[in-house]
């Protein structure tokens, strides 16, 4: 049995998600409306990919439920590559992406909010819901650029997560870090204004720097996330072959260790009956 009932924790992590994209959509501000709306800013394109990461993490345990037992090969074969597929956006999206938009931001809004959340900002979204925003008639507390990093951390917590080869991973998220740069540049050139407004008070060359910079800051991510996932499940795995000479080990022997399980949570420990 499962020793926690992590895909409820998915349906809900999915659920506010969805909510928050609604609420920042409804929300009537000046720079949603000109050219690249919503989409020229970081924080809802991570919103984005954070919503589309748990809704395949919720369709993989779906699946997963409905094939377990069948001994359909066809089906086992798909439900392996949508493991994958949530994998692969976990390392190569969800996780450097997630965190480079909390880390970011709050350095930035820390050092001069101006530079990044100015306080006209303020008569859109009151000060203390810039952790969140929460609908009028809503009864759960949704963040913007806070939770992204628990939510994510959960979810490497509890689940085992097959990271795609080194060159590969940093080739794509090197291609979305210079694609979102690209597309912040052009939205410049179209509109004549910065995306963020403390680009409008760097000169050209710190501009370059500053990109270069974030380019390499989401490669430093993407090698962190690589790195803990295999802390985390190097450990977790370590402790299910403990001496049984340990005083807790008699609570492990009869535990077994399935790291591509896809099973979610700490399903990937499985009691034997």
């Amino acid at each position: 049995m499962a020793l926690v009932p992590c895909q409820v924790l998915r349906v809900a992590i999915l659920l506010s998600y969805c909510s928050i994209l609604c609420n920042y959509k409804a929300i009537e501000m000046p720079s949603h409306k000109t050219y690249g709306g919503s989409w020229k800013f970081l924080t809802f394109i991570d919103l984005v990919i954070q919503a589309v990461f748990f809704g395949i993490c919720v369709l993989t345990d779906l699946s997963s439920l409905l094939t377990r037992g069948s001994g359909n090969q066809e089906q086992e074969r798909q439900l392996k590559k949508l493991i994958s597929l949530r994998d692969w956006i976990l390392a190569v999206l969800a996780f450097p992406v997630g965190i480079f938009v909390v880390a970011v931001f709050w350095i930035i809004y820390a050092y001069d909010r101006e530079m990044i959340y100015p306080k006209l900002l303020d008569n859109f979204i009151p000060g203390w819901l810039n952790h969140g925003m929460i609908p009028r008639r809503a009864t759960a507390r949704l963040y913007k650029h806070t939770t992204v990093l628990p939510f994510i951390l959960i979810e490497m917590r509890t689940s085992h997560h097959e990271y795609p080869s080194r060159s590969s991973g940093l080739t794509a998220i090197c291609t979305f870090s210079v694609g979102y740069i690209l597309w912040v540049c052009w939205v410049h050139h179209v509109t004549g204004m910065w995306v963020y407004p403390f680009l409008e008070h760097i000169g050209p060359g710190a501009r370059i720097i500053f990109f270069g910079s974030t380019t390499i800051l989401m490669n430093f991510l993407y090698l962190l996330g690589e790195v803990l996932n295999s802390y985390i499940w190097d450990t977790q795995k370590s402790a299910t072959m403990m001496p049984t000479w340990l005083p807790w080990a008699n609570d492990l022997t009869n535990v077994s260790w399935n790291p591509t399980s896809p099973e979610v949570g700490f399903s990937c420990f499985t009691k034997e009956r």
